[in-house]
């Protein structure tokens, strides 16, 4: 596989899973899901839609986006994940 990417790309990257996300996410749209590392970027980036679980041990979503602004942040935060933990298809129904 290494000399197939060779030094020029790296394999791609899993993308979140809605099947594998936390328990304790918030319903709706965006989640994260078992990949994460607690890394807090999203926190960082997100902050009125992410923060630690209360285990913490990883990150959760605990406020779904309302406004444009914070829908870009949690876009933001799902594009810049290191581990791609964070998806947008959550969605129930």
């Amino acid at each position: 596989m290494l000399a197939y990417w060779g030094a020029k790309r790296a394999p791609p990257k899993n993308m979140a899973n809605r099947n594998d996300k936390w328990h304790d996410n918030l319903p709706g749209a965006f989640y994260v899901d078992k990949e994460c590392i607690l890394c807090s970027l999203c926190s960082e980036l997100a902050p009125n839609n992410f923060k630690e679980s209360a285990d913490s041990d990883h990150d959760i979503v605990y406020k779904q986006p309302e406004t444009p602004e914070e829908v870009k942040a949690c876009r933001d935060a799902m594009e810049q994940c290191p581990v791609e933990a964070i998806g947008e298809d959550g969605a129930e129904g």
